[in-house]
């Protein structure tokens, strides 16, 4: 079935390099990340210019392409059309990228996290709203809804969520690692197995690191060997059973080559998991915990710094956080967050964060009331609205990143709430919603208890104040002015651009591609070709030419940005049929030879030789004029620029 975004998903896929460059492919909340094979075939400035894409960043070993809201349904065109399903990756027989450490633990905590997370989020919701419903129920009327049947069907799902997570991150991490899903969440199973989470409360045999904040009880041996257990069990974890999948999936594949393929399919398994649950709880668990609980102890330890504790690791938090959204880097954090909640109960490093979307969003509220720009307007209003639901990307790409001081102004608004948020010790008790749907997680919800919440409220105003105040203050509308003249100054540049292919002319709209149709990729004409031949339009230099042949992009020397793709989808035919004469980066003459192509082995193949001549940078000019010439030959007026 068409979807309205089969032309932007089109433009997506060619422009990370085609199919065939696409190692995998995930989505967060904005973005669709890629693994890609070899990220130098990308076309990051056509991607950047693309309505409908914000922005692209290269961090973490993701190609990063952020959409917006809408991402989900833009995820699901571009896997219909790049032949993935779902968050599967497609198999690579090639050399691996190397990352560095940094690098490999952040693409490996948001290659586990992102499949999970919109459900994550629902489960907190859901676990926040109980909490709001069993305040007010007992607040107000005195009455106890906790023990209702309705309070304990959602609580089902939205505790049970979290208190199962370990099976559901031993499927993410398979998926991760390449390893058997049903492995990985057998091997949550076993770490969530109510005869082994009972032993926490059975008679202590012994304890080790006694006295320290390492102690772990043993409840029972493992032929004589101490089993030694965190106090608050191995449900709602993270850390061991994400490790436990890491080391299985090395088992995993070396049991594949040596075990005879007749057995192999039940003896793989039987030999993997036999050897890993006992190692798990003997040594993987055990270490994890002690490596948790050294980071809370650390990160603590920032905070109880006297006086100035709180101070710090609040504005750091605040200030920092929406910098390392930029780069993906939050979700190096993310665990830890997790860690508190599977031990303490509650989370409090990360609470400073809570405020900083409330400051982006009063920054693009401060600019839509001074702004006389009304496409500024036009894109700040939703942005504004996402942002107040904790989705910032919009704002950040869209508006306040590229002016500078806004996003400036916004992090020190962050920050001040950050530091708020930190001195008062708020807590969050899940990991829930974004924005105002994420208020109800700061709810205590074994006291009902709303003094986080009180406190957040306010790190939320004194954030919102002063990210407002400044932006009034400080953002001056000049900034805007300038950027206009800018753009008046390019649109003068004004110039013919000659046919550079003998043929027939056709209306671009009537191309059988709609990513050249819907001119989603800028104004232009089509061409039918009657020889195989593609001649520089102008004077320029060549910005981009496709290791295929089929598509050249060119920059004239009075700044149009050409683009001439001969024929529809050929570049499936990976080169063949298409004969380059220069190269990227060649200064051109208008007339010179830039490509030769078999106009007879493309039709025969299959495909057509319709081959758009398109203005990608079409908003930088008042009109674009196309010849009303039925037909032209190499060096005939084409399309003229005003």
């Amino acid at each position: 079935m068409a979807s309205k975004y089969d032309g932007l998903a089109r433009i997506i896929i060619q422009n990370v390099g085609g199919k065939s460059n696409i190692k995998s492919i995930t989505h967060c909340i904005t973005r669709l990340r890629f693994k890609l094979k070899d990220e130098s075939k990308a076309n990051t400035d056509i991607l950047k210019n693309t309505d409908g894409i914000v922005t692209v960043i290269q961090s973490g070993g993701q190609y990063q392409v952020v959409i917006g809201n809408h991402v989900p349904d833009v995820y699901d065109v571009v896997c219909e059309h790049a032949g993935i399903s779902g968050a599967a990756s497609v198999d690579d027989d090639g050399p691996k990228e190397k990352m560095s450490a940094g690098a490999a633990l952040i693409d490996i905590i948001s290659g586990v996290f992102q499949p999970l997370l919109s459900v994550l989020c629902a489960a907190g919701i859901i676990k926040g709203l109980l909490a709001v419903w069993s305040f007010v129920a007992s607040s107000v009327y005195g009455i106890d809804v906790t023990t209702s049947g309705a309070y304990e069907i959602w609580n089902a799902v939205g505790d049970g969520f979290f208190y199962f997570l370990p099976i559901i991150l031993g499927y993410t991490s398979a998926k991760k690692f390449k390893c058997s899903e049903f492995i990985g969440m057998a091997l949550g199973v076993g770490l969530t197995y109510p005869n082994m989470v009972a032993l926490k409360s059975a008679e202590v045999l012994g304890t080790v690191f006694a006295g320290s904040s390492f102690a772990m009880d043993y409840m029972t041996d493992w032929f004589g060997i101490p089993v030694i257990m965190p106090a608050s069990g191995y449900t709602q974890s993270v850390v061991p059973v994400v490790l436990a999948v890491y080391i299985a999936s090395k088992l995993e594949k070396f049991f594949k080559k040596h075990i005879p393929d007749v057995i192999k399919t039940f003896i793989v398994p039987l030999c993997v998991l036999g050897i890993m649950m006992p190692l798990t709880y003997l040594v993987i668990g055990p270490v994890a915990t002690v490596v948790c609980n050294l980071l809370t102890l650390i990160f603590g330890g920032l905070y109880n710094i006297p006086v100035v504790g709180g101070i710090i690791a609040g504005a750091l938090i605040g200030a920092m956080w929406q910098v390392l959204v930029i780069f993906g880097l939050h979700w190096g954090l993310v665990p830890l967050a997790m860690i508190n909640y599977g031990s303490l109960g509650y989370d409090f490093i990360l609470s400073p964060y809570f405020c900083v979307s409330f400051a982006q969003s009063a920054v693009v509220l401060a600019m839509i009331l001074k702004t006389k720009d009304q496409k500024l307007k036009d894109i700040a209003v939703p942005a504004f609205i996402s942002g107040i639901f904790g989705v910032t990307e919009p704002c950040i790409y869209g508006i306040t990143l590229p002016k500078k001081k806004p996003f400036v102004i916004s992090c020190i608004g962050g920050a001040a709430g950050g530091i708020i948020t930190a001195l008062a010790g708020v807590k969050s008790y899940t990991m829930g919603g974004l924005g105002l749907f994420g208020l109800p997680c700061y709810i205590d919800p074994n006291t009902n208890s709303l003094y986080s919440m009180y406190w957040v409220l306010i790190s939320i105003v004194v954030a919102v104040a002063v990210s407002f105040v400044l932006t009034m203050i400080i953002y001056k509308e000049d900034e805007v002015v300038v950027k206009k003249e800018i753009s008046s100054s390019a649109s003068s540049n004004g110039e013919i651009l000659v046919a550079p292919i003998k043929g027939e002319v056709k209306a671009l709209t009537a191309v059988e591609d709609k990513v050249f149709s819907s001119e989603a990729m800028g104004k232009g004409v089509a061409i039918v070709p009657e020889e195989g031949k593609v001649y520089a339009p102008a004077d320029g230099t060549i910005s981009a030419f496709f290791n295929t042949g089929h598509a050249i992009g060119i920059t004239t020397a009075n700044g149009a940005e050409v683009i001439i793709h001969v024929g529809m989808d050929t570049v499936q035919l990976e080169g063949k049929g298409f004969s380059p004469k220069v190269k990227q980066g060649d200064v051109v003459k208008r007339g010179d030879l830039l490509l030769e192509f078999d106009i007879d082995y493309i039709k025969g193949a299959g495909y057509s030789v319709e081959t758009p001549v398109v203005i990608t940078n079409s908003d930088k000019y008042m009109d674009i004029i196309p010849t009303d010439a039925k037909k032209v030959v190499n060096g005939n007026d084409l399309i003229t620029l005003l």
